[in-house]
């Protein structure tokens, strides 16, 4: 809840009538984390064989070391580690031969995987960043690829309600040629976002336009994006993490939170039987795939 383990001693005392010191707090925190451990085997095996994974990652601070935020979110499961931005955390995760789509931004790392999908929101705020700028090229390069996307979106949403007679690989075979080219004579442009915009198409180009191809994929990265807000500014609240160890049970505490709230459960009283499990020496518990203990 964004709290500090001072506020929810204030809250327990206040409106609970629990007198709890911050050090028990502190302590019962990383018993629950500790318990649920066992739970990661569950959510990495949720990942590795969803058929739809979205994959993002925002900065993190453990004391003075600098690493990342990551979060893997499928149809059932949202889960986050807490690691260094390398292929070693996905390498390790997915392995060499994860067969789903891999729904993602433009961090290079993601690029092993063939069966990916480029977030278009992040191609469209940088468009849009182009098109307001003082820079005749830049600006009429911004405004060109607003206005493909735009029309791409729109087809696909039409595709997706209503299926097409002809493929819009087809449909707009012209037009992606047309803008490959424009893309291809921009790559050593003066202006530098122009640049970096041209060179980040074409480099992810399949991924990008796998949508046309495939328009029951997502056009953005919206899902993931949404699983790091709260923690996002839980972190400017908090500073992050102190240890390894408190780094791991934060990550695997919020894994089981968001996971239980995406299946519409309670995490609270589900965490508390894992506890009680862990204590009595009864095996841990599984996340149960529907709600469950009304």
């Amino acid at each position: 809840m964004r709290l500090s383990r001072e506020r929810i001693r204030e809250f327990l005392q206040d409106w609970l009538g629990l007198s709890l010191s911050v050090g028990t707090i502190n302590n019962t925190l990383h018993e629950r984390g500790a318990a649920a451990l066992p739970i990661e085997d569950e959510l990495i095996d949720a990942v590795v064989n969803s058929q739809l994974l979205h994959v993002d990652e925002t900065s993190w601070m453990e004391l003075t070391t600098f690493l990342w935020l990551w979060v893997f979110s499928t149809d059932s499961v949202t889960a986050y580690w807490i690691a260094y931005r390398s292929a070693e955390l996905i390498e390790n995760l997915l392995g060499a031969d994860y067969l789903g789509w891999l729904m993602s931004d433009g961090y290079q790392a993601y690029r092993r995987y063939p069966n990916r999908a480029r977030c278009w929101a992040h191609l469209l705020r940088k468009a849009q960043g182009l098109e307001e700028s003082f820079d005749p090229v830049a600006r009429q390069f911004g405004k060109q690829t607003l206005a493909l996307l735009n029309t791409l979106m729109n087809a696909i949403r039409e595709a997706c309600v209503d299926p097409p007679d002809k493929p819009l690989t087809e449909t707009f075979q012209e037009s992606l040629a047309l803008y490959r080219a424009l893309c291809e004579s921009l790559r050593e442009a003066t202006h530098k976002k122009t640049r970096e915009l041209t060179g980040e198409m074409l480099n992810d180009w399949d991924a990008i336009f796998q949508v046309v191809a495939s328009y029951h994929l997502p056009l953005t990265n919206n899902e993931a994006e949404r699983a790091l807000r709260h923690w996002v500014v839980l972190r400017r609240i908090s500073y992050g993490t102190r240890t390894e160890q408190g780094s791991q049970v934060f990550a695997i505490l919020i894994s089981v939170i968001e996971t239980r709230r995406k299946r519409q459960q309670s995490p609270w009283l589900y965490l508390a039987l894992v506890i009680d499990h862990q204590r009595t020496g009864w095996p841990i518990l599984k996340l149960p795939p529907v709600a469950w203990g009304a």
